[in-house]
């Protein structure tokens, strides 16, 4: 290959995994325009004040990226999942966005995620152990 040479590496170094983050981006911009992407964070914080859970996620380009969403077993079938959804999306549309994505392995998520709204648009079967993900949308 001459002018170039490849590696196969066990370990990211950092720097160069943002430089690859950021020539991508770049490139990015010159197909989608500016990212102006921007974190969302809610923790879900127990009596001591610690994080048990909660939601973390992104808006960029009109739409809320939902990257993890997590409720403790103890604190599940209380609706606190929709509660995070809902406080994410009044959010999301503050920014400006009109539609979420989110995607789950867990079907017990997707039933919630559906209960909340959102709608199944791929899925990729037996990803891992017989489990499937599916990736969700919603319209705000």
């Amino acid at each position: 290959m001459g002018d170039i040479s490849l590696e196969v590496l066990d370990v990211v170094p950092e720097a160069e995994k943002a430089a690859i983050h950021a020539f991508l981006m770049a490139h990015n911009a010159t197909m989608l325009g500016a990212s102006e992407a921007v974190a969302l964070y809610i923790p879900l914080k127990n009596e001591a004040g610690e994080v048990d859970g909660g939601l973390v996620g992104l808006t960029r380009r009109g739409w809320l990226h939902v990257d993890y969403l997590f409720v403790p077993e103890r604190l599940r079938g209380r609706g606190i999942a929709g509660q995070l959804l809902q406080t994410a999306e009044d959010e999301a549309r503050k920014r400006g966005c009109t539609r979420v994505l989110i995607d789950t392995a867990n079907p017990a998520a997707r039933r919630a995620y559906q209960c909340q709204g959102y709608e199944t648009f791929g899925t990729l079967e037996d990803y891992a152990l017989g489990h499937s993900i599916t990736w969700m949308k919603k319209m705000l």
